[in-house]
């Protein structure tokens, strides 16, 4: 199995930055750069595009796009575009869209999983180069063919977590991204459910490289907290403490709350943090337990460039 590293570009920064740090990325050895398309941010087909634009060799991943915000044709063509500009180096990701989002652009769906499953049904034929008609419950096409379907069609991942919407991705899809915090347990948990031999995992998680294994925790504590909720259950349950976990966070007040009522070594688990050696023994451990692509993510508030450059020295590690 392939194992790739790679880094999350933040969505909160502007577009005009993205170039520079995914040259950064390039520039430390990365494998990979990802970018989100979260509302009401940049759009995730023009920043894709810039970023490859001004990158060489590195891969781009999109993770991820609603799969209800455009037309799964209207997306297979932008998708076909990068695919023949860029070949080999891109990644399209989709998943449900939040709901919220979603419903203030009036494009959440009847059934979220069927405008899933089905949006990735019709853009994987329509990048073959098939013409496809279509009728179901969330997508209709009418003899739809690209006229410059990619010699090399990208890689589709979903980016799901429900056990109905990990097994419609084992069906469509060509990988899964899984959203921080994403442990060995998880990675095993989902492959186990879905269940398809050479479907690729991706998985997110925060870096705090340091060499005070105390002072990376308090550095992750934050982050860790913010991404966890009442959503977070199939990323949770498969751990030791995955119970408590989850009722800490049926009580917590808030999210400070519950960044303080995160244990010590709860952290330790939920993040990519302490001393070189631990972090790269911690890679090791995804990479064993099936994951093809980590993807680090930077803390919130701390320079890009200087995670990037961690992520870099990480990269050096693996490889030496």
């Amino acid at each position: 199995m392939v194992s790739r590293l790679g880094v999350r570009i933040p969505r909160e920064l502007p577009a005009a930055r993205l170039k520079s740090l995914a040259q950064h990325a390039e520039q430390e050895g990365l494998d990979e750069v990802w970018i989100v398309e979260d509302c009401f941010y940049a759009g995730g087909i023009a920043t894709a595009s810039a970023v490859l634009s001004a990158t060489e060799k590195i891969t781009l991943g999109i993770g991820i796009m609603p799969a209800v915000a455009r037309n799964p044709a209207i997306a297979a063509m932008e998708i076909a575009a990068m695919a023949e500009l860029y070949p080999g180096r891109l990644i399209a990701g989709f998943g449900h869209g939040v709901p919220g989002w979603m419903r203030q652009i009036d494009a959440w769906p009847k059934s979220a999983l069927a405008a899933f499953e089905e949006t990735l049904t019709v853009i994987r034929r329509l990048l073959a180069g098939e013409r496809v008609s279509f009728e179901g419950k969330h997508v209709r096409l009418d003899e739809v063919e690209l006229e410059f379907p990619p010699a090399l069609p990208p890689k589709l991942v979903g980016g799901v977590r429900g056990p109905k919407s990990l097994a419609a991705a084992g069906r469509v899809a060509d990988g899964t991204l899984l959203a921080e915090p994403a442990t060995p347990e998880y990675v095993r948990a989902t492959r186990d459910l879905i269940g398809v031999e050479g479907h690729s995992i991706a998985a997110y998680n925060w870096l705090a490289l340091d060499a005070d294994q105390d002072r990376a925790r308090e550095r992750a504590r934050s982050d860790v907290a913010s991404a966890i909720g009442p959503n977070s259950g199939p990323a949770l349950e498969p751990l030791d403490f995955g119970a408590e976990l989850l009722a800490e966070v049926k009580a917590a007040t808030d999210r400070g709350d519950l960044a303080r009522r995160l244990r010590p070594e709860w952290i330790d688990r939920l993040s990519i943090s302490g001393p070189l050696d631990r972090c790269v023994e911690q890679i090791r451990a995804l990479y064993a337990a099936g994951t093809e692509s980590v993807i680090l993510l930077p803390l919130l508030g701390e320079p890009e460039e200087e995670s990037f450059a961690a992520a870099g020295r990480i990269a050096s590690a693996l490889r030496g």
